[in-house]
């Protein structure tokens, strides 16, 4: 057996959450492996809505085995809101929820650097969500750290209090003022006092050595689909730098996010939107700032899940999704919110660039100084929406699926046409 992998194509928000719902049934073990909090995988059902941040978008199969893997970074207080949501719909997750001791820990200082640093920049701000991502990948690759598996040590407290005080040395250097700083609308004292509260509740979910009970669960035939967070356009290797997020966003990372070797690695999920979005500061070739823009952010409801930021939208750029493709050896697409794209009577698909007077095709180091060159199709000006087959697509949509399939030579397998989890058609 091999693990499979389900991902994001552009700068996240691609519906990946929606996907990993559709597909749970399919497999035994859901499986987080890098990000944080910074995601906001949305999933609909039964006229219901949740935003997970931490906790696998398998969890709503009770059947299924969800786990927080090694490569994640994990905010106590977060974590016990999204378990409190769950809850609050009769949803339990503590009886198919697995965290690996591994995984790092989001301390309060962690946010307050966040904000710290953000702040400082300027007009070179990053654009961070302000959950802590960075600072605490920071801690870890300076092993410095604290993991989930500290949290039953006798010296945790102590571990907490050190670490806690190399921060607040570093926020005293940029005289930066954090009384001022909220975090979650609230003061510093009250949300570590929560956070704290938060750590009593994480130590009562089961915690594993997670890299030997996934490596175990292949060898016994279970079917693992990993899920990952942010998108490959975010990779801290491959994104436009500096303005990407702090893990390996690829397919890559998930076999240090999980502790898998490349060979187990199985399908690929390409997740992306049948446009593009992007939140937060970086550039983005086929950017929108006119009436198509505005319309396709209204008709999409594109505001961050995370931050509530309205996002930037833009045409779909095939280019950046053939380097995405490439990164991560994707054998599926999945494309999302083709519904969205219900209003337009013309189309434009951004199939090249312009470099330096020069026509390319690939995505260059250079990604801020290019310029998109589109072809236009026609759109299919009608309503998505309710379609239940492959059989009732408009043709006009057809066309554009074949479009797409032609130009990165890699199959559209399956289409969602709505945010509810029946709007998707799976066409495997």
């Amino acid at each position: 057996m091999k693990v499979d992998v389900l991902l994001g194509l552009q700068w996240g928000d691609e519906g990946k959450g929606k996907i990993v719902d559709v597909l749970a049934s399919r497999y035994d073990i859901i499986a987080r492996f890098q990000g944080g909090p910074n995601a906001g995988h949305t999933i609909e059902f039964d006229g219901l809505k949740f935003v997970l941040h931490t906790i696998p978008s398998g969890i709503f199969a009770a059947s299924r085995l969800n786990i927080v893997g090694n490569g994640v970074v994990i905010d106590p207080y977060i974590f016990s809101k999204e378990v409190a949501q769950l809850r609050s719909k009769n949803i339990n997750p503590h009886h198919n929820l697995l965290i690996s001791k591994k995984a790092h820990l989001i301390l309060p200082t962690h946010r307050l650097l966040d904000a710290v640093y953000e702040n400082t920049m300027g007009e070179n701000r990053i654009g961070s969500t302000l959950k802590g991502i960075g600072p605490a990948y920071t801690d870890k690759t300076a092993r410095q750290g604290i993991r989930v598996g500290e949290i039953h040590k006798d010296d945790f407290s102590s571990q907490y209090r050190i670490l806690k005080e190399k921060h607040h040395r570093i926020i005293d250097s940029y005289n930066a003022g954090v009384a001022n700083i909220k975090i979650d609308g609230l003061d510093f004292d009250s949300y570590e006092k929560q956070w704290l509260d938060a750590i009593e509740l994480l130590k009562t979910y089961h915690q594993i050595d997670s890299e030997h009970f996934i490596n175990s669960s292949l060898r016994t035939g279970k079917r693992i689909l990993a899920e990952g967070a942010q998108g490959t356009l975010l990779d801290i290797e491959f994104g436009a730098y500096p303005f990407v997020t702090s893990s390996n966003t690829i397919a890559a990372g998930v076999c240090s996010g999980l502790g898998i070797a490349p060979s187990k690695v199985g399908r690929v999920y390409g997740t992306f939107k049948a446009y593009c979005t992007r939140v937060g500061s970086g550039p983005f070739p086929t950017e929108l700032h006119d009436e198509a823009g505005a319309l396709m952010r209204d008709r999409g409801h594109e505001y961050g899940s995370t931050t509530g930021r309205p996002r930037r939208c833009g045409w779909l750029d095939l280019t950046a999704l053939k380097y995405a493709i490439m990164l991560n050896g994707v054998t599926d697409l999945v494309m999302t919110k083709g519904d969205v794209l219900d209003a337009f009577e013309q189309i434009q698909v951004a199939t090249h660039y312009k470099l330096n007077d020069e026509t390319i095709d690939h995505l260059p180091f250079e990604a801020d100084q290019v310029k998109p060159l589109y072809e236009s199709i026609k759109g299919w000006k009608q309503s998505l929406e309710e379609i239940t087959s492959q059989d009732e697509f408009p043709a006009a949509f057809a066309d554009y699926i074949s479009f797409i399939q032609t130009h990165t030579q890699t199959p559209v397998n399956i289409v969602s046409v709505g945010p509810d989890r029946r709007q998707t058609i799976v066409l495997l």
